[in-house]
């Protein structure tokens, strides 16, 4: 103990000397003098990347050191959340990142195969001072004992699974088992899926996975950025630290109903809206939708458009031929509307240059090809013409056009149609999002008028710095005169404009954007992300991975999740129905079988529920602890009240209990539970919570208290009754469903 206590306290030293470092150099940097555009650019690229590594060292504040290796051959390794390196010449490693592959034995050695080890020390902590030694003997013709050797080989592991919740996840890095190292390191080239049951560790091991391949590939996942996929808000609350804990920050976290750049889904579809607006179909059925936004005049019912020379006349024909020249561009509408405005303006042009020119003895038209092209000129800038144009075939942005379409949707049947029907003006929806993506894609993005505007403010720019320039040759002409005189050749004396011309000159004063990968991802809807992990990924309908797959041209992917749990009735649900039709049978599939989170006796009961129901290859993970406490279920008169006696007699000193509900009952048990409000996003860190079971999704609790069960589907009630790592508790007041009629 004492030895490890002087090797970590060692390690603190360093660390602390090098956030002293990071810590001056920012500071000296933001010090710096000077406003060129090199001079700030070398700041900000400092600041960027110690502001980085003083992430990275507070990151490793608490539980810095966590194992060490000692192998037969005599080589030590102490194993640590980041590499950090001693201040001699050679650089030599203090501490290994766990992320190396030297420290792959740490996860990975058994006595049966021990990869060169002949022990594994597990150092546990409480900020810098070591508090237990938990050491493993694999090479057994090794006598040498230390006192510290453990009486289970997973001591360490029960003790961290039996802690209290903190209402946020922690990382497992010190617990890694070797079926979520193999899933951790997997090469990160195409689609791998990881399939598991509840408290099988699904979530953690994609988040230390996003963790591991940034480490490995760090050159090309920093450009490009990692995207982490979550079901929602609260869940993306209860994973935010993880990552950060293990030193990365590069990684860009969002729900589906927040991955179309500007908009939030806030509203909420009925099961009937969201199953068909997921459909695969639907980017059929706005394809034609779109198409039906390209309209001709009513054949005989032409387009009277004022002008000064006289009415002009936009049938039919003249429509039909500039549509068709349009459409036959290929292009997506508002990029191909050009086309269609051009053909529509040459012909009406085309029109007034007969009625103007026209010769009455049958002779050539009057009019030359200048005087036509002004007459085209006109015809252009006409407003009421290009009010006639847009009428034929409007510019449209992918919102207008989606909420145009949920006003009167067609091309559905009248059931189908009903469902998704909704005023003009509502509130997005996460099914809408990938609605929008898809017509985004189809509109195209016109940004002729963007790139104008930037090349007039170029232009400004540079006649700015010409300006500059001039000024600078003037002074010359002065200062330098006498010089000049006596140096025929030129004078020593270099200025700007003997060096540089105007537009290099504009070009160094332009600002550069230093936001990181996924700041700049989040923006930019047509980001291509190195990888993309996504979590509850059965629950994503088909339109929703037509999105997905567009942010991941390399289908580079970690997909985590569980059939047996989808809920969402747009759910795609089947692997092999998401990805066929991207990879078809190019993906790899890995599962994990360990429940490390819910105790037997709570498995036990949870498993009935989809067994019951008949879930096809229902398969429950086997849990690795016991509590010897089984659920119990109680019939309550008054259910506000029933919930309310059990919180107070159920929460735990220590960690976190939840209580579970459908959604319509939270204001009448919010108003029982004294500070446990009802609505919105709840607050994971609070001693008690109430949610409703989509919101459960992912989560964990100490106890859980689950109402209502009768009212729940057969997914939602599986996944509630899988949060607690303790204590289990059904109240109800209807009956309870076959699957746990034996708890009354």
């Amino acid at each position: 103990m004492r030895e490890e206590q002087q090797f970590v306290s060692g390690l603190y030293a360093r660390l602390d000397a090098l956030r002293e470092e990071a810590e001056s150099a920012v500071q000296a940097s933001l010090a710096q003098v000077g406003n060129g555009l090199q001079a700030r650019l070398e700041r900000d690229v400092m600041v960027a990347e110690q502001s980085g590594l003083l992430a990275a060292f507070d990151a490793g504040e608490n539980g810095l050191c966590f194992g060490r290796l000692e192998f037969g051959d005599g080589r030590d390794h102490h194993i640590g959340r980041i590499g950090i390196r001693r201040a001699d010449a050679e650089r030599t490693p203090l501490v290994i990142d766990w992320r190396a592959e030297v420290a792959r034995p740490f996860y990975l050695a058994t006595g049966h195969t021990p990869m060169g080890l002949r022990r594994r020390r597990h150092i546990t902590t409480e900020g810098r001072r070591v508090t237990a030694l938990h050491d493993e003997i694999l090479d057994l013709t090794d006598t040498t004992r230390t006192g510290h050797e453990a009486a289970d080989a997973d001591e360490v592991l029960l003790a961290a699974l039996d802690s209290a919740r903190t209402g946020r996840m922690h990382d497992i890095v010190q617990t890694i088992q070797a079926e979520q190292d193999r899933i951790i390191r997997a090469p990160h080239r195409g689609v791998l899926v990881v399939e598991g049951g509840p408290g099988t560790g699904k979530t953690v091991v994609a988040l230390h996975r996003a963790a591991y391949l940034l480490y490995a590939h760090r050159e090309l996942l920093a450009k490009r950025a990692v995207l982490v996929v979550g079901p929602n808000p609260a869940f993306l609350g209860y994973i935010s630290e993880v990552l950060p804990a293990l030193g990365e920050t590069g990684v860009l976290l969002a729900t589906p109903g927040e991955l179309f750049p500007g908009v939030t889904a806030t509203g909420t579809d009925t099961p009937a809206a969201a199953r068909v607006k997921g459909r695969a179909e639907m980017a059929d059925v706005l394809a034609l939708a779109l198409r039906d936004r390209q309209e001709l005049p009513e054949p005989g019912a032409p387009l009277i458009i004022e002008h000064d020379d006289g009415e002009l006349v936009l049938d039919w024909t003249i429509a039909y031929e500039a549509r068709e020249a349009a459409r036959a561009m290929e292009l997506p509408h508002n990029l191909a509307r050009p086309t269609f405005a051009f053909r529509i303006i040459d012909a009406l042009t085309a029109q007034l240059a007969e009625r103007i020119g026209h010769d009455p003895y049958g002779g050539p038209n009057f009019l030359g090809p200048d005087d036509i092209a002004q007459l085209g000129k006109g015809i252009a800038v006409s407003p009421e013409v290009h009010a006639a144009i847009e009428e034929l075939w409007p510019t449209l942005t992918p919102q207008r056009f989606v909420d145009d379409y949920l006003a009167e949707p067609v091309h559905l049947s009248d059931e189908d149609a009903a469902a998704v029907r909704r005023a003009p003006g509502g509130a997005w929806t996460a099914a809408d999002v990938p609605l929008l993506d898809e017509a985004a894609e189809l509109l195209g993005k016109d940004d002729s008028a963007e790139r104008a505007r930037a090349e007039a403010e170029r232009q400004r720019a540079v006649a700015y710095a010409q300006g500059v320039l001039d000024v600078s040759y003037a002074s010359r002409t002065y200062e330098f005169e006498d010089k000049e005189e006596s140096d025929p050749d030129g004078s020593e004396v270099l200025l700007a404009h003997d060096i540089i011309d105007a537009e290099r000159m504009a070009e160094r004063q332009e600002e550069a954007d230093h936001r990181s990968a996924a700041e700049r991802a989040a923006a930019d809807r047509t980001w291509a992300f190195g990888h993309i992990i996504v979590d509850e990924a059965q629950e994503l309908s088909a339109m929703a991975w037509r999105l997905l797959m567009r942010r991941c041209p390399t289908r580079s992917m970690t997909l985590v999740g569980d059939p047996a749990q989808t809920a969402e009735s747009g759910g795609v649900g089947s692997w092999r129905d998401i990805l066929s039709p991207y990879v078809a049978d190019r993906w790899e599939y890995a599962r994990l079988g360990v429940n490390y989170r819910t105790p037997a006796e709570i498995m036990e009961v949870a498993a009935e529920v989809p067994r019951a129901a008949g879930v096809v290859g229902f398969e429950p993970p086997s849990s690795v602890r016991s509590t010897g406490v089984r659920p119990w279920a109680r019939c309550v008169g008054d259910l506000a009240a029933g919930v309310a006696e059990a919180v107070a007699a159920e929460t735990p000193s220590v960690g976190r209990l939840a209580v579970v509900a459908p959604r319509a009952l939270h204001e009448a048990l919010a108003g029982k539970l004294d500070g446990v409000p009802a609505g919105g996003e709840p607050d994971l860190t609070r001693p008690v919570v109430l949610i409703d079971p989509r919101q459960a999704k992912g989560l964990e609790f100490d106890t859980v208290l689950v109402v209502e069960p009768a009212l729940y589907g057969t997914s939602d009630l599986y996944v509630a009754l899988t949060r607690a790592t303790q204590h289990l508790g059904i109240l109800h007041t209807t009956p309870l469903p076959p699957s746990l009629t034996h708890l009354s």
